[in-house]
């Protein structure tokens, strides 16, 4: 292995969100992040993104490629740092492989996990799923003490849990500019919300904020498009919902991609359901809305804004209502409107330190187990070819071919990846639509 000063990080995520997260949290948690070696890898499947994904995301590593589960567990081992991106199941197939893989070794990597953004849902069953991991990174204060009550709750070690803030926050604080027009951005996510009517409501009540304030620009901002997969499965994009509006949407109002941070710095409100762009946007110092239009309900995840005086409605916001955020609120969020935003990575930074310098650390070992969820863990790792003991199911592929076999396979993987994808946001939505008939 690597002399530890010097660290060599390998990050494993599975979307282009999951990517963002993990390879920012890499430069972010290395003890030298000048000489550190940080590598990419792209788990193959469902949400695997376009290199126009990754360019639009921004972050760039010394290498990037797309591995299968198996490449990944067996090519882990000369790594300082492992840092699983990934959704919660997939997270704890691969801590149960690895702890296959590295059984009997005196010395391993540290592997460190957690959330790409807010955590609104599914909480006790994201957190057992990561559970294992030698760090559990929390993206605030709120989080870390739910995350803690998780864990002491089924009587699993807190020592984990290690609060720090979401990596993609920075930009330019925001100050109003007389030379551009006022600016309001609609961040869009691809599953919130679901239905078609919802989704096309919206659209209309952004489009119909154009109309009324022809001074201003609208920007639609949209995370991929049609044929992409994000972290989230969007069946009904809101590009083929513009075209089929009533006169289209005015010359003030745009669709746009890129960025975040770039459709940031030319945003004077920033309106959402519940998106973690709205994290970003607070953190500038940008006036920020959470709709209500829908409800404050659960599954649209905008019930995790209560008490920071954000929520609101578009008829509101047409009447000029500018929403003001808590600033204690915004502080327990991990939002640091005011004070250094990098002094909140020093307790994450101090905690990776200490692990990495210890001449060995203790095996693997996953609150799951086939004796604590029988009926559960099982189905987790055969999903990703692993048998109960977190070992390769036997008649798994084989991992090694030829030069000649392997660009032939993969060639045929690209097609068959175009043809499920297309099938998922595709031919799936219409199937429902039609069983709902």
């Amino acid at each position: 292995m690597p002399s530890r000063t010097t660290p060599r990080i390998a990050v494993l995520a599975d979307s282009d969100t999951r990517w963002k997260w993990g390879a920012l949290t890499a430069h972010r948690l290395a003890p030298d992040a000048q000489n550190a070696r940080i590598d990419g890898l792209l788990l193959r499947g469902r949400a695997t993104p376009t290199a126009r994904q990754l360019d639009e995301v921004g972050v760039h590593a010394a290498s990037l490629r797309e591995v299968t589960a198996a490449e990944f567990l067996t090519g882990a081992a000369p790594y300082d740092v492992v840092v699983i991106s990934c959704v919660g199941g997939t997270v704890q197939a691969m801590l149960h492989g690895l702890a296959h893989e590295w059984r009997g070794r005196t010395r391993r990597p540290v592997v460190v996990t957690g959330y790409v953004g807010v955590v609104y849902e599914k909480l006790a069953d994201g957190l057992l799923l990561r559970n294992g991991a030698d760090m559990v990174l929390a993206n605030s204060r709120y989080d870390a003490e739910r995350f803690r009550e998780v864990y002491a709750g089924v009587g699993a070690s807190t020592a984990p849990v290690v609060e720090c803030a979401l990596p993609f926050l920075g930009g330019t604080p925001y100050a109003s500019s007389g030379d551009r027009p006022h600016t309001v951005t609609f961040a869009v996510q691809p599953s919130v919300p679901a239905s078609r009517a919802d989704r096309l409501y919206l659209l209309r009540r952004a489009a119909a904020h154009a109309h009324a304030f022809p001074d201003r620009e609208v920007l639609i901002k949209l995370r991929s498009k049609p044929g992409e997969q994000t972290t989230h499965i969007e069946e009904q994009p809101y590009q083929k919902l513009a075209e089929r509006l009533p006169g289209g949407l005015p010359d003030n109002c745009q669709l746009v991609y890129g960025h975040m941070g770039d459709v940031l710095d030319r945003t004077d409100l920033l309106v959402t359901v519940s998106s973690t762009a709205a994290l970003e946007s607070l953190h500038r110092a940008i006036p920020t809305a959470i709709l209500t239009d829908l409800g404050i309900r659960e599954a649209l995840g905008n019930h995790h804004f209560l008490g920071s005086g954000c929520l609101t409605s578009w008829d509101r916001l047409d009447e000029g209502h500018l929403p003001m955020a808590d600033p204690e609120w915004t502080a327990r969020q991990g939002v640091a409107t005011h004070g250094p935003y990098e002094a909140a990575f020093d307790t994450a930074r101090k905690r990776l330190a200490e692990l990495l310098s210890r001449d060995e650390l203790p095996p693997i070992a996953p609150y799951y187990t086939p004796v604590t969820a029988p009926g559960y863990l099982p189905g987790v790792l055969a999903r990703h070819g692993l048998g109960p003991d977190g070992a390769p199911r036997a008649g798994s592929p084989a991992e090694s071919a030829s030069g000649l076999r392997r660009a032939a396979r993969g060639a045929v993987r690209k097609v068959a990846r175009g043809a499920y994808r297309h099938g998922v946001q595709r031919v799936a939505p219409v199937i429902r639509r039609m069983g709902q008939l």
